[in-house]
């Protein structure tokens, strides 16, 4: 397939002319290299991409950059053997929109390295309304289960649950067997999430205790928001059950004791999915593809964008208006 001498590209300049972003055409060779080329066919957007697109957060490692942690599409050129032309695949995370060329492009040059053969099972669209939203989920559950997470223990509480890691997270947890507990300030947004597979939508008083231990409440969980929530769940988690830690939507800050831990056996984990080895990623997009593929993926779909309308996604995302996942069409 012949690559276009430009195309176009959502890029990120930092320079003596100030932060901004817009629609750019580019040429292969602007790129960062890598042994992949792909036409793109879908990103997403994550808090990450806002943050990125806006300069409200320092994500970005160099200048000019194309944003989009996430993409997905067809090869058109490899000079790695294992990827020929017209091989469907994705890329989350890995340094995209962050140390290198991200996915909100016509084309995306990538490393092989991290490039992932599209699992049997879903389609391209399916893999970006998933994007790191859903990876970032099922990898919190990966992580628990291994720890010895199992629906006996309890609910799975889930903060932040109406945006697109939360909203992934209580379908994922759902289909995997766990009764799942959102936690919402958003109470006009609860038979959403009943929808797509909560048992239970409670308000964020349900974790507002400050106290070092409280009744045990919960198996476990994934917290979106950070600080006093995360805390709270921690005191409210039956003995070695499992939280993971996966965002910071209120704060980074965490002012708890270590009650929890020496007395239930808690396990606070940490989900960082943007470096996630490459086996353990393929782990996880298997889950995806299969025992723990959402059921109501076209229902967390709120929003289709092109490139042109990012900005405006932007803005309302930082502004806590966003609901479930938006889809990039290229």
């Amino acid at each position: 397939m012949t690559i276009p001498t430009r195309f176009n590209t959502f890029r990120i300049h930092s320079d003596a002319s100030g932060y901004r972003s817009g629609i750019e055409a580019v040429s292969l060779d602007a790129l960062a290299p890598g042994e992949v080329v792909i036409k793109a066919a879908y990103s997403s957007v994550n808090f990450k991409d806002a943050l990125a697109g806006t300069g409200q957060g320092k994500i970005l490692r160099r200048f000019p950059l194309v944003g989009g942690i996430d993409v997905a599409g067809h090869v058109v050129a490899s000079t790695d053997p294992k990827f020929k032309e017209g091989d469907p695949v994705l890329v989350t995370g890995c340094g995209l929109s962050e140390t290198r060329d991200g996915g909100y492009g016509e084309y995306a040059r990538l490393e092989s390295k991290w490039v992932i053969p599209l699992p049997t099972g879903l389609s391209l669209r399916e893999s970006m309304i998933l994007g790191t939203a859903g990876f970032t989920a099922a990898l919190a559950l990966l992580r628990m289960t291994e720890n010895r997470q199992t629906p006996e223990l309890g609910p799975l509480a889930v903060t932040g649950a109406t945006g697109g890691v939360g909203s992934l997270a209580v379908d994922i947890f759902s289909r995997a067997g766990f009764e799942v507990h959102a936690i919402s300030g958003k109470p006009e947004h609860a038979d959403y999430l009943k929808e797509i597979g909560a048992t239970r939508v409670l308000g964020r008083d349900a974790l507002a205790t400050t106290r070092p231990l409280e009744s045990a409440q919960f198996g476990g969980g994934l917290d979106n928001v950070g600080g006093p929530m995360l805390a709270s769940l921690l005191a409210q988690t039956t003995p070695y059950g499992n939280v993971a830690s996966a965002g910071l939507a209120a704060t980074a800050e965490l002012d708890t004791t270590v009650m929890p831990f020496i007395i239930r056996g808690v396990s606070l984990l940490g989900v960082a999915s943007a470096g996630t080895a490459r086996d353990i990623r393929e782990r996880v997009w298997e889950h995806l593809a299969d025992d723990w593929k959402p059921r109501h993926l076209e229902r967390i779909c709120m929003r289709e964008v092109g490139l042109q309308q990012l900005p405006d996604v932007f803005s309302t995302m930082l502004a806590g208006g966003s609901l479930g996942r938006t889809l990039v069409v290229i």
